[in-house]
């Protein structure tokens, strides 16, 4: 069996710091809190250079000593990773903005972000044992999971609401994960899986129950910093939900910090919510470390519709030590962004992705963003994955009409 040459050295709890094997399947701390995983980041600061980056494949596994699978030969992967950061320029002129970029996770495997998380998780399950996978999903995480479950060999039972897009339905039966459906919001599947995992012992895959997929979603940290020649921007805008990529964007310079790969200098983090459902943005704007759970919420960008986050303390953290802030948007407002990117950029994101461009025009308004700022925004997944978000009358001709 080959090594990865992996760093790792154990899990910890993100709250009261007790240690846990990385050998063994853990969950959540015994005083409830996420495991985050610990890596030798002295040893790497010796070993591992910048260089060694240079003809590795364009993957997220090119960053594998900072990964937690331990032996190659439980990497599952297709690919992932790497996605580019591309310049807006006529997005940007809009705003007074001369350098806003888009780094595009629509184009990475199942079209989502969450592949990146699920290639971790599920290798790292692998190298486990795990025989089954269970977790409560807005849509893509579900079918990132179910996709690399199926690459596997592992079992997936997925729990989503009933009004996730129904491409996200297709993918799970596609790679033939057990899917069920609930009259319900993700909150509500959870409290089922929950009851699954104690009936029967599944391995628990919910956002932060599991170490493993933040270890993925940082990756999205990691390659800013490499694609930005080590030179961080100023700022990074995250459409937040769970929370797990803004958490594993911090997680990830902070390593790269530790070993001296990048200076001083954070980007500020920017959390963005929907109106509709925004516990984040209601903590920060109250000066809170956590958030309460977010009464009858609503929105179009169905996938940061979480009333709750099991990690929003961990999230309004990482905003807070890097002088971030926390931003919503309307539902009109992310609609009309998502039409301004795609007719100025040509990029046709998410609606989750969209909330950012609204935020990024208020947050330049105010002066948080200034018009020299290096801004980051993070589309999380392809607009043709939520073909329902555009709504339009479009004109039938005849068969004998001339344009």
């Amino acid at each position: 069996m080959k090594l990865t040459n992996s760093y790792i050295k154990g899990l910890y709890c993100s709250k009261c710091g007790k240690k846990y094997s990385a050998r063994e399947v853990n969950h959540l701390c015994e005083c409830g809190a996420p495991l985050l995983v610990s890596y030798d980041l002295e040893r790497a600061a010796k070993e591992l250079k910048k260089e060694d980056l240079r003809d590795r494949p364009t993957s997220l596994w090119r960053y594998k000593e900072l990964l937690p699978v331990e032996y190659e030969e439980n990497i599952v992967s297709i690919g992932e990773g790497m996605t580019p950061v591309i310049p807006l320029p006529a997005a940007g002129a809009r705003l007074n903005l001369k350098n806003l970029y888009l780094k595009d996770e629509g184009i990475i495997p199942t079209g989502t972000f969450k592949a990146r998380g699920a290639a971790v998780g599920v290798s790292k399950a692998k190298e486990l044992g795990v025989d089954t996978i269970t977790m409560p999903t807005n849509g893509n995480a579900g079918a990132a999971w179910s996709i690399y479950g199926a690459r596997a060999g592992i079992r997936s039972v997925i729990v989503m609401p009933e009004d996730a897009a129904a491409i996200t339905r297709k993918e799970c039966l596609a790679a033939g994960a057990e899917l069920y459906l609930v009259k319900g919001l993700i909150s509500d599947c959870g409290k089922i899986v929950g009851r699954g995992v104690a009936r029967h012992g599944w391995y628990d895959a919910s956002t932060l129950k599991e170490p493993y997929r933040i270890e993925g979603k940082k990756t999205m940290g990691l390659e800013i910093a490499e694609q930005f020649n080590w030179e961080v921007p100023d700022v990074i805008l995250y459409p937040t939900g769970g929370g797990v990529g803004i958490i594993g964007i911090y997680k990830a310079l902070k390593e790269l910090q530790e070993m001296g790969w990048i200076g001083e200098k954070l980007p500020r983090l920017v959390a963005v919510q929907a109106e509709g459902c925004a516990p984040i943005v209601r903590a920060f704007q109250e000066s809170k470390k956590e958030s309460v759970f977010f009464e009858n919420s609503s929105t179009i960008a169905f996938g940061i519709n979480v009333p709750k986050a099991l990690g929003d303390f961990l999230v309004l953290d990482a905003i807070y030590r890097t002088n971030g802030t926390a931003v919503s948007v309307t539902d009109e407002e992310l609609a009309a962004a998502l039409s301004v990117v795609a007719k100025t950029e040509g990029i046709f994101t998410c609606p989750e992705g969209a909330t950012l461009y609204a935020a990024v025009e208020k947050l330049a308004a105010s002066g948080f963003i200034a018009g020299d700022d290096k801004v980051v925004m993070l589309n999380t997944g392809a607009g043709i994955k939520y073909p329902d978000v555009i709504q339009s009358e479009i004109p039938y001709l005849e068969l004998d009409a001339e344009l």
